[in-house]
């Protein structure tokens, strides 16, 4: 099972995708990296960015610019089989925003968030519910 992320140079999500022990693709930071293509189903797992846009509406892009490019190739975006985000309670209504909007994008079950690097219980609960629901997702390489 393949688990997609992006993470910033803070490196929360990184730490929280490193704890779930699947293998991991990460999208790069900087354009000069080249580009992540994947060839299998995935999961991705997504910090939101900029809480508050619900009430002042001065930032509606919770999603990483990074993140849009990847999923803006058709080829990567037709393997997305779920969504997972993370972000900070202290963005209120927008806690986890961009697991809404990517899975209203790509059609796809928005199946967790959590906050900021993650609990050992959030590891738990995602590592057991990806297991569980591999197959109904569509997380299982096909040969």
């Amino acid at each position: 099972m393949l688990v997609v992320y992006y993470s910033s140079a803070t490196e929360n999500t990184r730490r929280f995708v490193d704890k779930l022990g699947f293998p991991s693709a990460r999208i790069p930071i900087r354009r000069t990296d080249g580009e992540l293509i994947v060839d299998e189903p995935y999961v991705l797992v997504c910090p939101t960015y900029g809480g508050g846009a619900s009430i002042s509406h001065q930032n509606t892009r919770p999603v990483p610019p990074q993140v849009i490019k990847f999923l803006n190739n058709a080829h990567n975006r037709s393997l997305i089989r779920a969504v997972i985000s993370g972000g900070n309670t202290n963005f209120g209504t927008d806690f986890g925003k961009a697991g809404e909007v990517i899975s209203a994008k790509c059609h796809v079950p928005y199946v967790y968030r959590y906050e900021l690097l993650g609990t050992e219980e959030d590891v738990r609960i995602v590592r057991e519910g990806l297991l569980a629901n591999a197959d109904k997702l569509g997380l299982i390489k096909q040969p």
